[in-house]
């Protein structure tokens, strides 16, 4: 029986690389066919909680009807909010908490701008842009100094104060000044 040679150790580096590419290969192909994950939207739960809930495929165009240029668009039956600039390119959007009075479509200003105060429901607030009025109620935007969501109103408290997380009101009091756009869409 002949013995059989020593191979070089190239020989064994190149043999080596091509089993680690073949297996490589062999397991790509493998996870490809496999079973893929995917996003699903989180829905409402059922529970009486004022917080939103934040869904997989948040809507990633401004409504239509909103206008143009640099504003901040809401849409009521979304309950969220868009910051555009002025090249139509969405900043920022948002889930928002709606107050019991809620303004008619349409376009306003930014009308005033207050750093802090106690909104009508007696929480402490920050970031309020006021950009409405609607039966005798002011409409504006707003965020807990706490951080917490709004509790759902008492029966006949009419308050107009459409409150967000405390980083989208740090957002929107940075881009909303005085004369701001605010487009309300159905």
């Amino acid at each position: 029986m002949p013995v059989p040679a020593r191979l070089p150790s190239w020989a064994w580096a190149t043999g080596l690389t091509v089993g680690a590419i073949a297996a490589v290969t062999v397991l790509g192909v493998q996870a490809d066919r496999g079973s893929h994950p995917t996003a699903t939207s989180a829905k409402p739960s059922s529970t009486a909680s004022a917080q939103p809930t934040p869904t997989a495929s948040v809507p990633a165009r401004v409504p239509d009807g909103s206008g143009t240029g640099r504003r901040v668009v809401y849409s009521l039956g979304e309950k969220r909010v868009w910051l555009v600039d002025a090249s139509e390119a969405t900043r920022r959007t948002f889930t928002v908490w709606p107050g019991s009075v809620s303004p008619d479509p349409g376009t306003y200003t930014v009308s005033s701008r207050n750093a802090a105060t106690t909104g009508s429901d007696g929480v402490q607030i920050e970031h309020i842009l006021y950009f409405a009025a609607k039966d005798g109620v002011s409409v504006a935007f707003s965020n807990a100094v706490d951080g917490a969501s709004p509790p759902p109103a008492a029966s006949g408290t009419r308050t107009g104060g459409v409150r967000m997380r405390k980083a989208d009101g740090t957002a929107l009091w940075a881009f909303g000044t005085v004369g701001t756009t605010v487009t309300v869409v159905k």
